[in-house]
């Protein structure tokens, strides 16, 4: 009778705990900090976009506005973003305004260098930053360069001289040429005294002036063109200058001395300009380098060495320091014959820019 009695009492003991934890439910477990299935989408870490910083050398020609906007262009339908800032010509703002484009955390750099020397401690900089580098068009001297792209700028200056030769294969000759702190400068020339120096040797060719045009500057070039034909008594009969900038400034001195048009004068970049020269039979040629290949290309390499893909070059160019793996791209000789083909075909200028009305109707 006992033990029943025993049993009955802890029945009734385990029947009233059941019964006050159903009266008092266990407390919620408590939030995990580190769980946030529950969160909207938009709450995620956003994706880092990177920024590509582009250091400009000037903006005063044509030639270079077309390439910061079409860069540009380029750079921002990759995803990407892209800082700018132009020196003009000045070697101390554009190693501050790298400095800056640094400092605000860019994840690459390109630079179109004024000096192709004074570039080279920003590349240090740079690459101590954890920043590669692309040289766009012209060639940072004794730097552990990543990257250049640019054109056969070698190539350039025989096409003009090619070209010249054709037209004059026997006379006094004329070089006006660019910055001589510009290794593009220095390529244009080498490659234009290449094809001269065979005429030179035989005679058939005197070149009677040859100086630089310190800082691409026009005025300084029609100081020069003015010179050459004061020393040989206007006694010219061809002049080879390393931009349209600077052929314009020879056109101009020769145009002072009714000389215009009689005496042929090549040049490089296809500017609005020149190509008008050429029509009007003031300028025989120019060197087109389609800069949209140039600047679409250029964006395309700047963005995948961002983002640390592996990059494939055509080429190798000494720089004073490295073998600097490069993609160079091919120049195009335009005159009047193929201004059409070339220059209105790619829409680097409208035809209603570059004709007169006479010539629009032939």
């Amino acid at each position: 009778m006992k033990a029943h009695w025993r049993w009955g009492i802890a029945i009734c003991g385990v029947l009233l705990v059941l019964l006050v934890i159903s009266y008092y439910p266990a407390p919620s477990k408590p939030e995990d900090p580190m769980d946030k299935s529950d969160l909207v989408e938009t709450s995620k870490p956003r994706e880092h976009k990177i920024k590509v910083g582009f250091a400009m050398d000037t903006l005063i020609e044509e030639r270079w506005l077309k390439d910061r906007d079409l860069f540009c262009a380029a750079v921002e339908a990759l995803g990407a973003e892209v800082m700018v800032l132009a020196a003009s010509g000045d070697d101390a703002l554009q190693i501050a305004q790298v400095e800056t484009m640094i400092s605000e955390g860019v994840d690459v750099l390109v630079i179109v260098p004024h000096n192709a020397e004074a570039m080279a401690t920003i590349v240090k900089k740079a690459h101590t930053a954890g920043i590669k580098v692309l040289s766009y068009d012209r060639l940072v001297k004794n730097a552990d360069l990543d990257l250049y792209v640019s054109f056969d700028n070698e190539e350039v200056g025989r096409l003009q001289a090619l070209a010249m030769t054709s037209w004059v294969p026997r006379g006094k000759y004329v070089y006006i040429g660019g910055a001589d702190t510009d290794n593009n400068a220095l390529m244009f020339k080498k490659g234009v005294f290449e094809v001269l120096q065979p005429f030179i040797d035989k005679g058939e060719i005197v070149v009677v002036y040859d100086q630089w045009s310190k800082d691409w500057r026009p005025a300084n070039a029609l100081e020069n063109m003015r010179q050459a034909l004061r020393a040989n008594h206007n006694d010219i009969d061809a002049v080879i200058a390393a931009n349209d900038a600077t052929a314009g400034a020879a056109v101009t001195a020769l145009a002072s001395q009714g000389l215009a048009g009689k005496v042929p004068v090549v040049g490089m970049d296809a500017d609005l300009a020149a190509a008008q020269r050429i029509v009007a039979g003031t300028q025989a040629m120019t060197v087109y380098k389609p800069i949209k290949q140039l600047a679409d290309k250029a964006a395309e390499l700047a963005v995948q060495m961002a983002q640390g893909m592996k990059i494939e070059a055509n080429s190798k160019v000494n720089n004073g320091k490295i073998e600097v793996p490069s993609l160079l791209l091919s120049p195009i000789v335009v005159d009047k014959a193929n201004l059409k083909e070339t220059l209105i075909k790619d829409g680097f200028h409208r035809q209603e820019d570059v004709f007169s009305e006479a010539d629009k109707k032939d």
